[in-house]
């Protein structure tokens, strides 16, 4: 169906700003900061900035699972970002990422201090820090590292353009939500016949392929994005399904989900992290 409204490029775009929905504030065609802005540091080696979108997630969940084997290096503190509110563009953080996305991570523990941004970059960093949760044999790390890299260049399908489209553009345009429901049902289809053949993406060992994946497709499955379970039909990906219940049933993916969220169930939310305490204080509190 032709769009009822035809739009014609100009020969020169330019910007209107906040025109694009309910994420436009966010984005804008130039780089750098708009204000001077310095990041708290914390006591812990590793200092993490960011929010519990899907792509915080995968590093929080990273995080957890690292000090759940014990590695004490790994140790970190959240601070948030609230991206809404522009805090992604302060001159603080630019420093430690330039593209101006969440999650951003400063590792100090070395004489210098390390940027690394780009959640599956951080993954990887952190993997190869640590030793962990990234196989060394070549084909397998083939494999996994192939897998992450699947997610950081089919996502931005399914959420700048199908989770856009579908949920927070200002205009629903049938075209755009066609296109990219089509191309997010093809990339669950990808994963549900893998997952028909292992139990993890990787093969048979959890990596950072899963937690890289989990938070965008296993929330995607479960119909916890943007409402569009019933709309993209999720329950027909079995297998997905499957994958994504082990992994929520995690303790440390149960904690890691918990950071920097600030929506939802009050008992879900952990604003900041600092300490494997905070989330005892917040078992009190909900209790209390």
């Amino acid at each position: 169906m032709s769009d009822p409204t035809p739009y014609t490029p100009p020969a020169i775009w330019t910007w209107t700003p906040g025109h694009g929905g309910k994420f436009a504030n966010i984005n804008r065609p130039i780089a750098g900061p708009t204000h001077a802005q310095d990041l708290p540091v914390g006591r812990h080696p590793l200092q993490l900035y960011s929010l519990a979108t899907p792509n915080g997630v995968k590093v929080t969940v990273m995080l957890e699972e690292l000090l759940a084997l014990g590695h004490t290096g790994a140790e970190y503190d959240a601070w948030l970002i609230p991206i809404q509110e522009g805090a992604q563009f302060g001159s603080g953080f630019v420093a430690v990422n330039p593209n101006s996305k969440i999650p951003a991570l400063l590792d100090r523990s070395g004489p210098e201090p390390i940027r690394v941004f780009e959640s599956g970059a951080i993954l990887m960093y952190l993997a190869e820090k640590f030793g962990a949760f990234l196989p060394t044999e070549p084909a397998r790390r083939a494999e996994c590292l192939s897998w992450l890299f699947w997610q950081m260049g089919s996502a931005p399908f399914m959420g700048g353009g199908f989770g856009h489209f579908y949920a927070y553009a200002p205009t629903k345009i049938e075209y755009a939500i066609d296109r990219y429901a089509m191309e997010v049902k093809r990339q669950l289809d990808v994963l549900d016949r893998l997952l028909a053949e292992r139990p993890y993406v990787a093969g048979e060992d959890y990596t950072i392929a899963d937690m890289a994946i989990w938070p965008w497709y296993g929330a995607m499955a479960k119909g916890q994005l943007y409402e569009a379970g019933e709309f993209l039909q999720v329950h027909t990906y079995t297998h997905v399904i499957r994958w994504a219940d082990e992994i929520a049933q995690r303790p440390a993916v149960r904690r890691g989900r918990m950071v920097n969220r600030t929506w939802g169930d009050p008992a879900s939310q952990l604003h900041e992290r600092h300490d494997a305490s905070d989330f005892d204080t917040l078992t009190q509190d909900k209790r209390a």
